[in-house]
């Protein structure tokens, strides 16, 4: 028997290394890759069978993995288009061969994933991701439709060998011989869990041998890969809760084929309930892409973070992958998958809205996380308000539209209110708003402090927040001694506010606080504070009720200081904040009460 011992050659070498020790994050990978190498030759075989019947497919076809503990190591079998001698030569013997040198360069240079080159796609270097787990590999392969058969060995160090040998059937043997270091992958449970995490889907069955005997490990059902009709809803129930780690129902199912240009399947699930982790410590979308079934990532970001709620699965044949199929290539094709995923998302919005009771749910459940769109995805902001409801002083639910259509004559702009729900109904800011018929929309989120001004209109109706309405209601001339009042009380209080000044909407209370102008409205002052961040632009004004009794019993006074404070603490509370000083303001009450 003659054997040839053969070079890789000295850039292939170094490429090797390279993939061996710095593309694979995992070195679990390597099985992902050779169950795929394994599939895709038997797929291979099918297609050219149906033109040659010589090379059909043996009953049961199935890649057959077997770890040998005592002889440490591991077997993948299938019975595919095999290989001859040259084939093995130059699909194993010669790595990338085009641009090895300038791909091994950079790669070479690159200190971070992100920097990587993304040339990488067009190598096919998958095999070698053997070498990390073993220091030798051996590949016997027969070709389909030939008798002989050959053995490619290699320890990855440079050189390999090829020779003549024998196998019963078509198809191809790899046989790792595992390092001492990888003990791990020599315990059967650990590769039935690798196989069940990256090919549970694939359609050709993988099993793994059990006490002698090859028990199927992958399930194979895709039910994406499926036409809807052939689903049934406790099949949508059971993938939902098993690829999701869910327990309830999903709130909505949307599966769908894409065909054309771009092709790819979908099944996508909205939850019907909250996560038991809160969402904004998952901010990130979790749809799991998979390539001709093949789990690709989790973290390939098809969806927006704003729709991180949904979970799923989109399986492509048409996606150009990286060589470690961990980082993607940004290819027009992914980002032509991510544009129709968010607008068939939308679209099922949409279409779900018109069911009242069950969108009401819905938002409960993860309106929060959809207004983050509004603030981040300027592009869509408009169609995710549209699908937002909202209590107001005049309904307890109400769309965007529907407040448009209810404004009387003379309103030109859509007011709300931003801050604690607890306190927005008691709101001062809300005084004389009712006067004027005008409704207003009061938001209880933390995010509803950012997302109103980032639209900044709706069917050409500009958002305001009343704490920035103040000219709604100028006009009227100030009495001489109130006017002397506000001068004492903008110098009693120096710069925590900008201003001191008559509001004329305030009918019950003594005072409130405004945004001055060019100034952060209320709302969000409350949250930077809250979060011991720095708040930019003008403090706000302080605007008092000439009608009400403190008021005017404060004109008669000299000496305003305490008051002042008292003032303004006064009005912090009515917003749901804490005095500045809660001791003084304790202090400053008691006074007040004994005279």
């Amino acid at each position: 028997m003659t054997e040839e011992t053969r070079s890789f050659g000295t850039e292939v070498g170094r490429l090797l290394d390279l993939v061996v020790h710095s593309l694979y994050s995992d070195r679990e990978i390597f099985l992902r890759e050779l169950v795929a190498n394994a599939a895709d030759a038997t797929d291979k075989r099918r297609f050219l069978s149906l033109s040659d019947e010589t090379l059909a497919l043996p009953g049961g076809p199935a890649v057959k993995i077997a770890v040998d503990k005592n002889a440490r190591t591991i077997t993948i079998a299938d019975s595919g288009i095999g290989m001859g001698k040259e084939e093995l030569a130059e699909n194993l013997g010669t790595i990338a061969r085009s641009g090895t040198a300038a791909f091994a360069a950079s790669q070479l240079a690159a200190q971070k994933p992100e920097d990587k080159p993304s040339l990488i796609g067009q190598f096919g270097v998958g095999f070698y991701s053997a070498f990390m787990v073993a220091d030798k590999v051996e590949v016997v392969s027969r070709k389909a439709g030939h008798d002989e058969a050959w053995e490619w060995v290699s320890d990855g160090k440079g050189t390999y060998t090829l020779k003549s040998a024998t196998r019963e059937d078509a198809g191809t043997t790899v046989t790792l011989h595992v390092k001492q270091d990888a003990d791990e992958f020599l315990e059967n449970h650990r590769i039935k869990n690798i196989i069940r995490k990256w090919a549970d889907h694939v359609a050709l069955p993988v099993e793994l041998e059990e006490d002698g005997k090859y028990e199927p490990v992958t399930e194979g059902k895709a039910l994406w890969r499926k036409a809807k009709s052939e689903v049934t809803a406790e099949e949508y129930a059971d993938f939902y809760r098993h690829a999701g780690h869910h327990f309830d129902e999903p709130w909505a199912t949307i599966h769908w084929r894409a065909e054309g240009t771009l092709e790819f399947s979908a099944l996508l699930f909205i939850p019907s309930s909250k996560p038991f982790f809160p969402m904004e410590e998952r901010r990130e979308s979790k749809v799991r892409l998979h390539v001709k079934r093949m789990f690709i990532t989790d973290d390939a970001k098809l969806l927006p973070d704003w729709l991180s709620f949904v979970t799923g699965v989109v399986d492509t044949e048409d996606l150009p992958l990286n060589v470690s199929r961990e980082l993607l290539q940004a290819t027009p094709v992914l980002d032509k998958i991510r544009k129709a995923l968010l607008n068939r998302v939308l679209s099922e919005l949409k279409s779900k809205a018109k069911e009242p009771e069950s969108f009401k749910s819905f938002l409960e459940n993860f309106g929060g996380v959809l207004k983050e769109g509004i603030y981040e995805d300027t592009g869509h902001g408009a169609e995710i308000a549209a699908l937002l409801r909202f209590a107001s002083t005049k309904e307890e639910s109400t769309t965007l539209e529907d407040y448009i259509a209810r404004m009387p004559e003379g309103q030109s702009e859509i007011y709300y209110l931003a801050g604690d729900a607890a306190h927005l109904k008691t709101s001062p800011q809300l005084e004389g708003f009712a006067e004027k018929g005008y409704e207003v929309l009061l938001l209880g989120d933390a995010i509803d402090a950012f997302w109103p001004e980032r639209l900044g209109k709706f069917k050409d109706k500009p958002l305001t927040s009343v704490s920035k309405a103040g000219k709604l209601f100028d006009g009227g001339e100030v009495a001489p001694d109130v006017a002397a009042l506000c001068e004492k009380l903008q110098t009693a209080l120096g710069g925590k506010v900008s201003g001191v000044g008559v509001s004329a909407r305030l009918k019950d209370s003594p005072a409130m606080l405004a945004a001055a102008e060019g100034g952060p409205d209320l709302a969000m002052q409350r949250l930077l504070r809250r979060a011991g961040r720095p708040i930019f632009g003008p403090a706000p004004k302080l605007e008092i009720n000439p009608g009400h009794k403190l008021v005017q019993a404060l004109t008669a006074r000299e000496d305003v200081a305490e008051a002042a404070t008292l003032l303004l603490d006064l009005a912090r509370l009515q917003e749901g904040d804490l005095p500045e000083d809660p001791a003084a303001f304790v202090r400053h009450v008691a006074s007040a009460i004994a005279g």
